[in-house]
């Protein structure tokens, strides 16, 4: 004759090792979630990878600099058509070379030296 506790303990016991066997699945999905996860830190820390703000400061940026060209480039056809296309001469420009160095200026009142001629 089976004993009332009979089936009931071999059902017992079956779900008890269903119930520990779940329990380390568990713990196995966490240990590999945790192990992909740090590999994926550090395969990204390995790429030369910018951060979303670093990203969205320079986007930023480069479309304040368009907006700016944009109006510059305005401008600048403003004035062409105002002055017919023809820039006008600054003046001559001074190269460093040609700039007096310190101590050669002359006083006030003075006329700097001349080179004699040919």
């Amino acid at each position: 004759m089976v004993s009332p506790r009979g089936p009931n303990r071999v059902l017992d016991d079956f779900a008890r090792m269903m119930t520990d066997a779940a329990g380390a699945a568990q713990g196995m999905r966490r240990e590999m979630e945790t192990f992909f996860r740090a590999q994926g830190e550090r395969l990204v820390g390995q790429m030369d990878l910018v951060q979303r703000e670093e990203f969205e400061a320079v986007r930023d940026m480069a479309a304040k600099a368009r907006t700016e060209n944009e109006a510059l480039k305005r401008r600048l056809a403003e004035l062409e058509a105002r002055f017919g296309g023809v820039h006008p001469n600054p003046g001559p420009t001074m190269s460093a070379s040609s700039m007096p160095s310190a101590g050669t200026e002359p006083m006030s009142g003075q006329e700097p030296p001349v080179a004699p001629g040919p």
